[in-house]
Formats: structure tokens, sequence, C-alpha cells
């Protein structure tokens, strides 16, 4: 009922943003309502047109009073997509759209991550969102439902980042900004362009001494884009980008009891007989070393209408992680110790030729590619302890090489005639899994596996109006296991090569609206059904396997509202009802109980305001989320749902060749205690982590124009 309450009160508090339509006459403004975006159909397309779910976030928004670390910061305007900052920089954010990926409990799964081209996403369907680098990107598009299942091996959405392209006379930029938490972030970045040579250049360090205890991060990033004039119609981009982070600490997830007593607390190791009140974190010094670093070129040709792209990219990542749990000086043969430690190398490439051609009374436009990836992860497992002195690489207790491809040729046919729009894709993925274990005291975990899946996709957009287009679209999608959820079987034994991909069949139909000139409104109904849900099959001596287990349906409306309005006040409301159920019983979970950790409710509200010129702005945002169940039983005490209230505003000025930037942020603006996130089906009960109270960040930016 809370959550509901909660629900009720922002949208009420968002409601006269929606009802305040702005003049359809002489002194409108022009608004730029309809964007042009690229990722449902790989080629240029204004979103209006698309019978599918996409948004767009700008540079604007991305930088609208923010310090820019967070994807979290920018997405949350976007409906159908959850996505939580789990005050945690060891473990990334907590992706989810229309309830695919809040299972997972690190790193993003079920949405395919891609920026400037270049996948964030593994083979295996697993994700890093802190590879991003939001402080040259000019736009990440959204795109949702039947559409994604374009993308391969996912199931819920892609968001994809672009950074900007270099351009005009060269500058330098610097970038500082402070706030609550020891809370500070440096960035400084040039650019421009000479001819037929561009560049692009940034590095910034991010540092937090965290929220809640033993959550202090440092973040290094560095991004580097290049790009080349080939021809009149031709474009060579090389991007570069790194991500350091040392000795993250991992706050870990606590029991209600804990949260309630005090939200920044850690969980404390009732088992530790030295130290009686010392925490699980403090006691293993749970923490993550990131070292990523990758390399993407990408070419664009146009041959008439005709349109060639290749994109090409490798790199490596580095993890070694320190995690909570140790069976010291009775570890069980199965359990492969409590320090993750990997090296994984990582390429592929994405080429497609688009042709563009009449066919009969109407234009025809043919997308023909192939995507293929690899990775390889030299992998280890060492005991988390040395004598009585936890915290600490141990003993080897794995040793294996994983590596896991995929194949994806994939064909997409777009028929335009009068006021229809007709789409049509089919792609074909092959994805594999093979490891070799060189650690054979506790037996054999090697083993292989091969999931094959074709995907097909239907749309049909017909312009009622000028200002009116409804569409209708479906799909079938799958998503394979992660390469850590086929490491082990329900048995205690090795590989589970048992374990199949979960599928699915989407449904969406919906509207798009532009009311006179400066508003407009999407909305989207959609059901998807899905067999095999992956579901934990049991957890013990540092094992957890996975079973296929269920299925699950999803229903859903997505609403969302952009006004233009007069005397330079602008609203976005963006809105989502989600009953995601599994609708099969199995051990221990009755049909009809909600999916762990999807929202059944979900809102973003904005009232804005900027002068004639742009120097100064301001605005009110409400974000709003219903409770969340933690386990699939929806036996333990769901996240309750909250509403909160951020402020935000920001000045510019321009001196001849400088440009000065200011602004000031407050999140949380009435000390709202509530759960930012949970860790679905913690074995230990340590669900959940709390959200900041009022927090605040100061910045400013000074660029010079040469």
């Amino acid at each position: 009922m809370e959550s509901r309450l909660n629900f009720v009160a922002a949208l009420f508090a968002a409601a006269p943003l929606a009802c305040a339509a702005a003049p359809d006459g002489p002194d409108a403004p022009d608004a730029p309502l309809n964007v042009v975006v690229v990722s449902a159909t790989r080629a240029e397309h204004t979103s209006f047109d698309l019978p599918a779910a996409i948004d767009v976030v700008d540079a604007d928004r991305i930088g609208a009073a923010q310090p820019r670390v967070n994807a979290s910061e920018a997405l949350a305007a976007v409906p159908g997509l959850v996505v939580q900052n789990r005050q945690n920089y060891a473990q990334d954010l907590q992706i989810s759209s229309r309830g695919f990926g809040a299972r997972s409990a690190f790193g993003v799964r079920g949405v395919r991550l891609i920026a400037d081209g270049v996948p964030a996403t593994m083979p295996d369907g697993q994700g890093q969102a802190a590879t991003f680098d939001l402080d040259m990107a000019e736009r990440i598009e959204v795109l949702r439902g039947p559409f994604s299942a374009l993308y391969g091996n996912h199931a819920g959405g892609v968001i994809q980042l672009f950074t900007r392209d270099p351009h005009g006379a060269p500058f330098v930029e610097t970038n500082v900004a402070a706030g609550s938490d020891g809370m500070r972030k440096t960035d400084v970045n040039a650019g421009g362009k000479q001819g037929a040579f561009g560049w692009l250049l940034d590095g910034s360090r991010f540092e937090t001494d965290g929220y809640r205890a033993h959550s202090a991060a440092t973040r290094d990033q560095a991004y580097a884009k290049l790009t080349f004039d080939t021809s009149a119609t031709g474009k060579l981009t090389v991007t570069g980008s790194s991500l350091r982070q040392d000795d993250t600490q991992d706050p870990l997830g606590v029991t209600w009891a804990t949260f309630q007593r005090d939200p920044r607390a850690g969980e404390i190791d009732a088992t530790d007989a030295q130290t009686p009140k010392r925490t699980l974190a403090d006691r293993y010094d749970t923490r993550k070393s990131i070292h990523h670093q990758q390399v993407g070129l990408s070419w664009d040709e146009k041959f008439g209408t005709d349109r060639l792209h290749v994109t090409v990219y490798g790199g490596n990542r580095s993890v070694i992680q320190y995690q909570s749990f140790s069976k010291a000086f009775q570890a069980p043969a199965s359990h492969s110790g409590g320090v993750v430690d990997f090296d994984r190398d990582f390429y592929g490439v994405d080429a497609n030729w688009l042709m563009v051609r009449p066919l009969g009374d109407g234009l025809l436009r043919t997308t023909l590619g192939l995507e293929a990836g690899k990775s390889n992860d030299a992998r280890k497992g060492y005991e988390n302890y040395v004598g009585t002195t936890f915290g600490v690489k141990g003993r080897l207790r794995r040793d294996e090489d994983d590596d896991v491809r995929n194949v994806d040729p994939y064909l997409q046919l777009e028929w335009e005639r009068g006021p229809w729009v007709f789409t049509g894709g089919l792609r074909h993925s092959r994805v594999s899994f093979d490891v070799a274990d060189h650690y054979l005291s506790n037996g054999n975990d090697g083993g292989s596996v091969d999931y094959r899946h074709t995907t097909p996709l239907l749309g049909a957009l017909y312009k009622v109006t000028p200002t009116l287009n409804v569409y209708a679209s479906a799909a079938r999608g799958f998503e394979t296991p992660t390469l850590n959820e086929v490491f082990y079987s329900g048995t205690g034994g090795g590989f589970n090569y048992h374990l199949g991909a979960a599928t699915s069949t989407q449904l969406e139909a919906g509207a798009k609206a532009l009311v006179g000139r400066d508003v407009r409104v999407n909305a989207a109904l959609f059901q998807v059904r899905t067999q095999d849900e992956l579901v934990v099959d049991s957890s013990s001596g540092g094992r957890t396997s996975y079973r296929n287990a269920s299925a699950t349906l999803r229903q859903g409306l997505e609403l969302s509202l952009d006004a233009d309005l007069r005397a330079g006040f602008s609203a976005r409301v963006a809105a989502t009802l989600l009953r995601a159920i599994y609708d099969e019983a199995f051990t221990g979970v009755a049909e009809g109980n909600r999916l762990p950790g999807v929202p059944r409710t979900s809102l973003f509200g904005e009232l804005a305001w900027k002068d004639a010129d742009g120097r100064l702005q301001a605005a009110l945002e409400t974000v709003a989320g219903g409770k969340v169940y933690p386990d699939d039983a929806n036996a333990a005490i769901p996240a309750p749902g909250y509403a909160i209230v951020n402020a935000r505003v920001q000045a510019r000025q321009a001196l001849g060749a400088w440009h000065v930037r200011e602004y000031a942020r407050v999140n949380n603006v009435f000390d709202r205690t509530y759960v930012g996130s949970v860790i679905v089906g913690d074995s230990n009960k340590r669900y959940y982590e709390p959200a900041p109270g009022r927090n605040w960040v100061l910045g400013a930016s000074v660029q010079y124009q040469f």
C-alpha cells in the first residue's frame, strides 16, 4: 500500500506538467521533439516514425547539473528502465529494462550495452556500465521491446552511448565538482577539427569516501577519439578508453534489521570472536580492483544511396575481488576460494551493408550484417585468508581458462509506402562456452556447451495523421546463461552443460503523438512471455548453481510526455506500470509471485525553466518507485516504495573565447530514508542496499576556444 501511495503522490506532483500544453500559435517556439536515432534500424531514422519504444537522453540531460559519474544520473528519465546506483562502486549499477536484468548481483545482464559501436557487454550477456565515458557523451539511445531482439543474446533492451564528434576550432576545458561524503571529481578534455582530422581527448579522476561504511572508491578514466574524413562521403573513427579502479571498497548488502538501525552501517560479523562488533566488510576487507582498456576502429562509407559500416575492436579487463565468505580451516573440496582473479582478453567485429532501393510504390531499406565476438578469461580463485589473517590472497583453489564466442548474421528490412512502414528482421545467434580446468583437486569442472537461436522480428507503423503514428511489433528473443551461471551444476559437479537459454515472445503496441508544436506523447503497451527462466538451484560451499525452472509473464504500460511550455518552462514525465510474475509454480515459489528486484510502478517527473538565452536554468525532479521483493518466494520483507525530490540550478557565461558554467544540485531534498536497490536471492538475507539521505554537489567548468 505504501508503494502505491508514494507512486500516486509522485504522479499528482507531476500531473500539472502533463496538463500545461503549450500554445499552438505564431509565437510558439520550435520544439526539438523528434530526434534522429540509429539503434533500432542501424541507419539514421526519426524516432517518431519507428515502430519501437526508443528514447534519447541528450547531452543537456546527461550534464544537467550532474558530475557525470554514473549513467543512473541521466537514465532515470527513461520509461521502462530502472537504473539504481548501489552506492557500491565495486559492483557497478543495477540496470533492468521491463524487468530484465534485475536479478544480476553485479554488473549488467539482460540489457545490451554499447559505446561508440563497441560492445560493453561480453558474448555471454554480462556487461559493465562503468566503462561509459559520460563526460564526452553526445547522447544515449535506449531501445526496448521487440526491436532489441535484433541485437542478439539478451532480452530486455539496448543502451547505446554515442560520444560527440570533434568539430570546430580547438578548445580545452576543465571541470571540477565536489559534494557530500567526500565526493570530488576533476575532468580535463580538449578537442577540435582541422581539415579532415578531428580529435577529442578526455581524462578524469573521481573520488568518494562513500555514503555507506566501507564504500570508498577512486576511479580514473581516459578517453580518446580520432576522426579522419577519408572521402567526401567516408569517415574513419578510432576510439580508445581506459578505466582503472584500485581497491574499491565493497560495503556488501545488509539485513533488514541493520538497515532499520543505521542505513550507513555495515553488517556485523557474528562469527568474529576476536572483534565482536567488526563488520564483515572490515574483517575480510572486501574490495575489487579493475583495470579495463579497449580500442575500436569504425569505417563508414557511402556509395550513392548505399552505405558500408565496419567496426572492429579489442581490449583487456583484469579484475581481482576479495569477497566476504571463507570456509577457513574446514574448506570443502568444492570451495573455489574467496578471492576472484581473472584476466580477460576480448575482441570482435560488426559489419553491415545498407541498401536503399525503390520497390513497387515504396522505398525498401535492406541491412545485411554479421557480428562476431570472443572473450577469454584466465581465471583463478584463492582462499581469502592466510593463517588467522583474512582479506589476503591465500592458497590456490581454482585455475581455468574460459572462452565464450558468438557468431551472429542478421538481416533487417524496412519498406515504406504511403502512410505505412513495415519492418522485418532475422538474426541467427550461436553462443559457445568452453572451460578448460587446470585445477583438478576438486574434480574436473571443464566442459563446453553451444546455444543456437534464431530471433525473428515483425513490425508495422501507420501514420494516421502527420502528428499521430500508431504501431505494433512482435519478436522472439533469447538469453543465455552468463559464464558465472554455467560454472557449476546443482549436484556439486562441474560445468552445467544442461542449463538452457531462456526464450521469450515479445509483443508491443503503441502510439506517438505531437500535440500542437510543443508537446510529444509516447505510449506503449507490451507483453513478454518467457520460458525456462533462470533461477538459483543451490548455493553452498562457495558455489552457486542455476537451473531453468519456470515460465514468467511481464505485462506493462510505458508513458512519456515532453512539453515546451510558455515563459521558458518545460516538462517531462516518464511513468511505468509493470506486472512481472512467475506464470508457473516451481519448488518453493507459487504461481503469481512477483519477480524479485522489479518494482510494479516507477515514475520520473521534471519541471524545468531557463531564460531566453539559456544562461540560467533551474529544475525540480520527482523520482518514485514501488516496493521490490528481494526473493523468488516473496517471503522476505520487500524494500518499500519511495518518492524523492531533487533540485538543481545552473548558470552559463560567455566572455569572448571563455565559456564558464556553474551548477548546484541537491538530491533527496526532504531527506527520505529508503532502500535504493536490492541484492536478489542473497543466501545470507543481506538483500538491502541503502540509498543516501539528503546530499549535494557543486560544480564548475571553464572552457577556452582557440
